[in-house]
């Protein structure tokens, strides 16, 4: 793969971002996973699984007998994440620090993952071909991520179009796709895939977590904002107050960014690679 640059910020911090962002999501996340089939006995591999929110719904599904492998290139969230899967006692988890399309996760998987990683990518074909690789035949590539372009918010707010504007410029500066949402099933199917399915959620509302995304969130891409001299401190921090203040008042509506998932089959008859 080319190189990636991660706009968001990692460790500790990026972890409890993504800790709130899995909350948030996790209900149309596991709504996906268990009508696409996820079932006892299965072999699951979760790309780019962070502190692991998601491999832990996986592991819940598969067990008893099955075996779910999270990779991730930040060391820190998976450290985090292996003491919260041992506090919870699900042992049928194993963590691997790698990059999507680096060597050692190797072996073939009933079921490849990946949810908000492609969006990060600058190369988001190459890294579904790789995913596609690690199935078995008739194995199920399933992935979810965003088209920025669907967040909104009521009333509009000078704050909230600036955030989505300066996000978007700010993917996009790296090479990556901060709609990529809208690419997903053709992905999947440049890729090879078969039986390509698509559905489309967006959680919103006018209180709870799902109001605090956006601040939360640009307070993590600050740095990167920084380094690209896309805004100066003083804008950020501004932002970042105005966007707590909105989703404080209970008249107004935030949502996350729309997102897709999409999911797909390996060929059947396809040889083992």
């Amino acid at each position: 793969m080319d190189h990636n640059e991660y706009v968001i910020r990692g460790g500790v911090p990026g972890r409890e971002r993504l800790r709130l962002l899995g909350r948030v999501v996790r209900p149309t996340t596991v709504s996906l996973l268990e009508r696409v089939g996820l079932r006892p006995g299965m072999t699951c591999l979760d790309v780019g699984c962070g502190g692991g929110d998601v491999t832990r719904e996986i592991a819940r599904l598969i067990e008893p007998g099955g075996r779910v492998v999270g990779m991730d290139m930040d060391g820190t969230a998976l450290d985090l994440a292996r003491r919260e899967i041992a506090a919870l006692g699900l042992r049928a988890v194993e963590f691997r620090q790698a990059a999507v399309g680096e060597a050692g996760v190797d072996g073939q998987f009933d079921v490849v993952y990946a949810r908000f990683l492609l969006t990060h990518l600058n190369q988001p074909g190459q890294a579904v071909a790789w995913m596609l690789a690690r199935l078995r035949p008739g194995g199920l590539l399933i992935v979810e991520d965003i088209d920025f372009r669907g967040h909104f918010c009521h009333p509009s707010s000078a704050a909230f179009a600036r955030y989505v504007e300066i996000y978007t410029q700010l993917v996009r500066a790296t090479g990556a796709d901060p709609d990529i949402g809208a690419r997903l099933p053709a992905l999947l199917l440049d890729a090879g895939c078969q039986d390509v399915q698509m559905h489309v959620v967006q959680p919103a509302g006018i209180v709870g977590e799902v109001k605090l995304i956006a601040a939360v969130t640009m307070e993590n891409i600050a740095d990167s904002l920084l380094a690209h001299r896309l805004a100066d401190r003083h804008e950020i921090d501004a932002m970042v107050e105005e966007l707590y203040t909105f989703a404080r008042d209970h008249r107004t509506v935030m949502s996350v960014p729309r997102i897709v998932q999409a999911w797909g089959s390996r060929d059947a008859a396809s040889a083992a690679d």
